[in-house]
């Protein structure tokens, strides 16, 4: 297996950070996005969407999404497991990282994504080019707040986003605040402790670097 990804993509860095706590290693692939490698017709041929990462597996299949990726991983790397050892637990953790990558990542993606004068004819992610609506912007930064408040208020009760054991659902909301306060300029309120608490605990784990 190899993974094809970007350092400065923060879906790539969701996967690094799996790979991290899993102990996975595999031939790391760099695509520059700054020169719009993502573009070229080689890695069209392994991703037709044009987006990173990609994980191509040893008999030349692509997976191109990364709730995929971490799928196909889980399967074949259960331990330490990471989507859950129960059917409860797995729909826990499956809709607290949905509930994080809709509500609190895509936000954040669309804030950038409208806003940053470099992306102006890439509002949207993909092979094809949409233009900038700044009128979002405003909404967007109010989901991703909403967002905190709402995950601060889930993370009173709790040690992590999805229960009491790490997991993709921790990963995805870290990589959210952690690209909306950099991105975005938007870092957590100093009214929100419980989702302090919980970043700093998480921020402190080995994988975060990766």
């Amino acid at each position: 297996m190899k993974l094809y990804q970007s350092n400065t993509s923060p879906n790539s860095r969701r996967v690094r950070i799996y790979l991290a706590e899993k102990g996975i290693s595999m031939p790391i692939v760099p695509v520059d996005l700054a020169a719009r490698e993502q573009f070229s017709d080689a890695y069209a041929a392994i991703n037709p969407r044009r987006v990173v990462p990609t994980l191509v597996l040893d008999d030349g299949t692509a997976i191109g999404e990364v709730s995929a990726i971490l799928r196909y991983l889980e399967e074949v790397h259960p331990e330490p497991p990471l989507l859950g050892t129960t059917a409860k637990n797995k729909a826990q953790i499956a809709m607290w990282e949905r509930r994080a990558e809709l509500e609190g990542f895509a936000a954040a993606m669309e804030a950038v994504r409208n806003s940053v004068p470099a992306l102006r004819n890439r509002a949207i992610a993909g092979p094809h080019d949409y233009q900038q609506i700044p009128a979002l912007v405003e909404r967007s930064q109010k989901r991703v707040r909403n967002f905190y408040a709402d995950l601060n208020a889930r993370l009173a009760d709790v040690s992590f986003v999805a229960g009491n054991e790490f997991s993709v659902a921790d990963i995805t909301a870290i990589v959210t605040v952690d690209f909306a306060t950099k991105a975005a300029s938007l870092p957590i309120a100093d009214e929100h402790t419980g989702l302090k608490r919980w970043y700093d605990a998480v921020s402190a784990r080995p994988s975060m670097g990766a």
